[in-house]
């Protein structure tokens, strides 16, 4: 059973706003997304992480930020622009979102220039500005412009036979104020000078101009520190560097296409250029320039980002590959082969005796592509179908299906174009496949494929026989070891049954048969949820102990909500652990008395689902693809399947849940005022991580680990 219990903890800022006019305890998404962000930006500042590690976070907080820009501000600028209100967005929302966003950039700023440059000075780490390098550096910057930098910048001088160029999204450039005529005798005094996307944003000086130091410049000091070159006779006055954040969610009509993977490419041609929604200048950067570019891009004032830095501090992340001193980094960790999988044993056979668990990071992905590989190169496996989502640029696994193709295995792929952000490399994994001869197909018009499901079909004497990989993540090696998830291997009749029907209906799209186990989205999913949730809380009413703990990576769907509202009222205990937006508020009196939620902020991302149900005696677990979001419940196929071998059950909840209610390093509570704060311990980094207790569980000595 679970047992936990919620130490008070001292107060923090940051609250997040309830919904306007709203009776029911609900939170903004967005002001949840920020707050999320908050949270990750916590690992920069804290002393106990290493210093390059605290840059990672640092840069990790901009690319989480440059998303939500890309992604969620677009309607609320439009609301801003129009005057139009359309739900929640507003003029006041645009306003509110802004100032949150505002202050979160000028406390990374503070962090950068007031504790990170300063600490990395000290380990004789220093980026260096073109004011204080010395004569021999200037030469060798000056050397390294002319040889690298000036043969690909091209300035444009702005007049009406060259008017305002198209920026590119989140590209960096330069706006330049020229006093003087040019060539023709002309006073056009802007220019605009695009950066190249190939040339390096970090360049590391040789040692015979550093000494013993690890010293670098910034491509934009380098330019900045050049601009006179650009422009022969002219004098070069007011400059600034520039970046501007586009809309960049593609919005294709499925209805109106006939061949979804070209119009997407023809989308991704044009996210580059879509509506302005950001605009990042230099802290110094003139009145005159910067009302210049919000006019250019159609922007109010609200949307000017003054830096004191680099405009893109995502790209800062070079310098931790740059810089070689391990002791700055995290200890590496090793993840074990999984626990349950003997090395050279044929996993078939395994199977057939149990299911089995792999938790990722802690265990290594090499089970799960093990299972691949045994299945590609193995003669009595007919048939692999698997969905693809998000798999990398560089995936082994894509390989291995081309491979299973080629040794006359029937390969179904369905590839998932649509995944936000990695469209392209899904478009041409589909090409690769296809061109070897693998069916592709691209699931249901309209919604996404996000299920994770690897199906082997093999002959096994007059029968054929199934096994399933199902999981909480996605088939990418490299997330593999930075995510938390869960990989799930069954020979169970019932369930393989269940991802066969699966299959059958994203390819074909004829109607689902019943399913034995699996609850699928946009089916049955959320009903289920809301079905199990009430039968708790209807149990509850009935004087019976009843408890819900649900992992998620959000949760904003608002029947959910309200179901777990309404059980917490009945008198069913529950816990939430979710790490990013979560919109249910808790601890309120009265509304939600019942109802505990955090959020926990490790090393790795935090990615598994979760969802746990007990009345008396009676637990159930299921594990899932879906967040509790209504575009997982309605616009995606997701899955979610029961755990039913006890000892697996048991695993799950002591490693998955049991352990991050109680940490007391990584963790927030939401409080009923709609902050979050860390728990009691944390500021100390004395208190138990559920992440470092995993990570010990399972590098131990295998004679050692702990079952």
């Amino acid at each position: 059973m679970i047992s936990v219990t919620h130490p008070h903890t001292p107060p923090q800022p940051q609250a997040i706003p309830p919904l306007a006019g709203s009776t029911d305890p609900f939170l903004d998404r967005d002001h949840s997304i920020l707050a999320f962000n908050e949270r990750v930006l916590d690992w920069a500042h804290r002393a106990d992480v290493p210093l390059l590690e605290r840059l990672r976070y640092l840069c990790i907080v901009s690319s989480n930020l440059d998303e939500f820009f890309e992604v969620r501000a677009a309607p609320h600028l439009t609301a801003l622009q129009t005057a139009e209100h359309k739900g929640e967005y507003t003029v006041r929302s645009y306003e509110a979102l802004a100032a949150v966003a505002h202050k979160l950039v000028e406390r990374q700023y503070a962090l950068y220039n007031d504790e990170l440059m300063p600490a990395f000075a000290r380990e004789r780490i220093d980026i260096v500005a073109h004011g204080v390098r010395d004569e021999a550096q200037r030469k060798w910057v000056h050397e390294y412009f002319v040889r690298e930098v000036r043969p690909l910048l091209i300035p444009v001088g702005l007049d009406p036979a060259h008017p305002f160029p198209q920026v590119a999204n989140k590209s960096l450039n330069f706006i330049v104020r020229l006093a003087g005529k040019d060539a023709f005798g002309r006073e056009n005094e802007i220019a605009i000078v695009k950066v190249p996307r190939v040339l390096p944003r970090l360049i590391r000086m040789p040692a015979k101009v550093s000494g013993k130091k690890a010293l670098f410049v910034s491509l934009s000091s380098v330019i900045r520190a050049h601009l006179d070159l650009l422009f022969h006779g002219r004098v070069v006055g007011q400059f600034s560097q520039f970046r501007v954040t586009r809309h960049s969610d593609l919005a294709v009509d499925e209805d109106d296409v006939r061949d979804l993977r070209t119009a997407l490419r023809m989308g991704l041609q044009q996210r580059h250029y879509g509506q302005a929604v950001r605009l990042e200048v230099a802290a110094g950067c003139s009145d005159y320039l910067a009302s210049f570019l919000l006019q250019q891009f159609n922007l109010p004032q609200q949307s000017l980002y003054r830096v004191h830095g680099p405009v893109n501090l995502v790209r800062l992340t070079q310098l931790i590959d740059l810089v070689d001193e391990p002791r700055l980094l995290f200890a590496p960790y090793r993840a074990s082969y999984p626990a349950q999988l003997v090395p050279g044993r044929s996993l078939f056979d395994q199977l057939r005796r149990g299911d089995v668990l792999i938790h990722q990071p802690f265990e290594s992905f090499d089970g799960v592509l093990a299972f691949l590989r045994e299945a590609v190169h193995d003669p009595k496996v007919l048939a692999i179908k698997q969905t693809i989502y998000r798999t990398g640029a560089d995936s082994e696994l894509v390989d291995l299906l081309r491979e299973a193709v080629r040794q006359g295995k029937e390969v179904t792929a369905v590839v998932e174009l649509k995944a936000r952000f990695d469209e392209e490399a899904n478009i041409n994994w589909a090409e690769s496949l296809e061109e070897v001869g693998a069916q592709v197909v691209y699931g249901v018009v309209g919604l996404k494929t996000h299920a994770k499901m690897l199906l082997v079909t093999r002959r096994e004497g007059k029968q054929l026989v199934r096994y399933a990989h199902l999981s909480t993540g996605n088939y990418n090696s490299r997330t593999a070891r930075l995510y938390t998830d869960l990989s799930f291997l069954t020979a169970d009749r019932s369930v393989t049954a269940d991802v066969e029907n699966v299959f059958f209906h994203l390819a074909s799209q004829s109607k689902l048969p019943r399913l034995n186990h699996l609850w699928l989205a946009p089916f049955h999913l959320h009903r289920k949820l809301i079905e199990r949730i009430d039968a708790l809380g209807e149990g509850a009413a009935q004087g019976r102990d009843a408890r819900i703990v649900l992992k998620m990576n959000a949760l904003t769907d608002q029947l959910l909500m309200q179901a777990l509202v309404r059980a917490g009222q009945r008198g069913v205990r529950i816990d939430l652990i979710v790490r990013g937006a979560c919109m249910l508020q808790a601890r309120v009196p009265g509304v939600t008395d019942n109802i505990r939620v955090r959020s926990v902020i490790g090393r790795f991302l935090e990615h598994s689902r979760v969802f746990y149900f007990r009345l008396d005696e009676q637990e159930q677990v299921f594990l899932s693809s879906a967040d509790w979001m209504n575009r997982n419940m309605f616009r995606r196929v997701e899955l979610a399947w029961p755990i039913n071998d006890p000892r697996l059950l048991r695993r799950i909840v002591d490693e998955c849940l049991v352990a991050y209610l109680h940490d007391k390093r990584d963790a927030w509570d939401l409080m009923a005022d709609g902050n979050y704060r860390r728990v009691r311990g944390a500021e100390t980094s004395q208190g138990h991580g559920a992440q470092a207790a995993l990570m010990n569980r399972y590098s131990a000595p295998a004679g050692q680990r702990q079952e």
